[in-house]
């Protein structure tokens, strides 16, 4: 049996922060499936959920070499669904709120990095491959051609580095070589760590893995040009016989509008009725005019730049002088959480601004919506739209990275699509989108042939775990 240890700087259900805590948790389960001892190592961070901190089993200690000094290292285990999550601890670099963004993020994922090897041998659990997640892992593949793969038990191990998002990069200071690593400088003046005078974990882990990997397709071709290689371009396309895109699926038990026990009414494709009840239902909670025959667009995202608030600020005052309605759930810059508000402030009956993250809500927003928007400056994959087209959401998105990739615009010659895109980022045409959905929307009978395709589009993991299977495989017999 293969055996693959996805490594990861966090993993549902125990702890998530975004997309990537997602894949950690449906990806092995569809490993799994497929013949694949899949496992899964994390840090032990203090806000993993309270739910699952009892549950934890203790399995051993060990010390590891950060530079010159030697840190605990505690073993626990859960089991999830069938699968195996590792947590590393130590309280001095995961006992604290949140997951990054701390002065020695550098340390303890050096820390971290080091100590999935080495917990590795102390287990006796031997992976073909190790599959890294994100720059926060991007050092383990660099430690293991650099020093661990003279030991008998690591020198078969291949390495997978996955980017989630290339525009994270975990640059800091060259003294961390010889002080969290204990290497000479060779490694940052041969340029394969070296990144705009720093030293990058991610570039590590492009450099040094066997297989570099991606979200989607189209991503794995932007992220080779100047306009979205965040200055990595050259080295993507130097390594691009090594480089590959594979569309994330979601979770198909968790996001099921037949079973989902968050909404007003369960629905399907074969009774899309209970779908409006949804809506009203929304409607009313949130202070909104109830009526099932106003478009409804949802937007559940972090509220950034790269989210594409720029655009939707810009024309929603327009967007707004037609009969929708729009709900926003999400937080973010200042700036787009305070306009929201204010539309709600100016619209209060068009306009619900949910400044904050409620899974609950998620899910009755997605039940209720009739378009969701997703206009993206780069999006590697986006997960928003696949759940949209799983409850019948029809996506409005830039066809750019994922997006392009799982969003057919609907084409009104053959009736053929799942949503709608535009391809330059400029308000105009997200407004002439928005324009072509609406129009669509108020033919009622071609809407529900556009809604019936969105929800019957195959986005599950079973499909991406069947191209990483292959891709392991592929690394194992060379």
């Amino acid at each position: 049996m293969m055996k693959v240890l996805l490594v990861a700087p966090e993993a549902h259900p125990l702890i998530k922060t975004g997309g990537l805590g997602d894949v950690m948790g449906a990806l092995p389960q569809s490993l799994m499936e497929l013949g694949i001892d899949a496992r899964v190592v994390i840090p032990k961070y203090k806000d993993i959920k309270d739910e699952f901190k009892g549950k934890l089993k203790f399995l051993k200690w060990f010390m590891v070499r950060v530079g010159w000094r030697n840190q605990y290292c505690g073993v626990y285990e859960y089991k999830n669904k069938g699968v195996t999550y590792y947590l590393l601890d130590n309280e001095y670099y995961f006992g604290r709120d949140g997951l990054y963004g701390y002065y020695d993020d550098g340390e303890k994922f050096a820390f971290f990095d080091r100590a999935v090897l080495e917990f590795l041998k102390q287990i006796n659990w031997k992976p073909d491959v190790l599959h890294c997640n994100d720059w926060q892992t991007g050092m383990v593949p660099v430690l293991l051609k650099l020093e661990y793969i003279y030991d008998d038990f690591y020198k078969d191990m291949k390495t997978v580095f996955s980017i989630h998002n290339l525009f994270f990069q975990g640059v800091f200071s060259p003294e961390i070589l010889p002080e969290l690593f204990g290497y000479d400088d060779e490694a940052f003046r041969n340029g394969s760590l070296e990144l705009n005078g720093g030293v990058s974990f991610l570039k590590g882990g492009i450099n040094y893995s066997d297989q570099v990997s991606t979200v989607s397709e189209t991503y794995a071709n932007e992220i080779q040009t100047p306009e979205y290689g965040e200055t990595l371009d050259g080295l993507l396309r130097c390594r691009s016989y090594a480089l590959k895109g594979i569309v994330n699926g979601i979770d198909y038990e968790e996001y099921d509008p037949e079973t989902d026990g968050f909404i007003a009414e369960n629905y399907s494709s074969d009774d899309l009725k209970a779908k409006e009840v949804n809506k009203e239902q929304l409607q009313k909670e949130l202070g909104l005019t109830v009526n099932k025959d106003i478009p409804m667009i949802g937007i559940i995202s972090r509220l950034t730049h790269q989210k594409g608030c720029d655009l939707i600020i810009n024309i929603l005052d327009r967007v707004l002088q037609k009969d929708v309605q729009v709900v926003v759930l999400g937080t973010g810059d200042y700036l787009y959480e305070e306009t929201f508000k204010n539309f709600q402030y100016r619209y209060p009956r068009k306009v619900s601004a949910n400044i904050m993250f409620d899974n609950g809500l998620a899910h009755k927003i997605y039940a209720a919506s009739d378009m969701f928007f997703m206009p993206s400056l780069f999006e590697p994959c986006g997960l928003g739209q696949l759940i949209a087209l799983r409850y019948g959401a029809v996506p409005i998105v830039r066809e750019t990275g994922g997006l392009k990739d799982t969003i057919s615009p609907y084409n009104k010659y053959n009736g053929i699509g799942n949503g709608f895109g535009f391809r330059n980022y400029n308000y105009s045409e997200l407004m002439n989108a928005i324009e072509q959905a609406l129009e669509i929307y108020n033919h009622k009978d071609i809407w529900e042939t556009l809604v019936l395709q969105a929800m019957k589009s195959n986005n599950s993991w079973e499909k991406s775990a069947k191209e990483y299977k292959a891709l392991y495989g592929g690394l194992i017999v060379r």
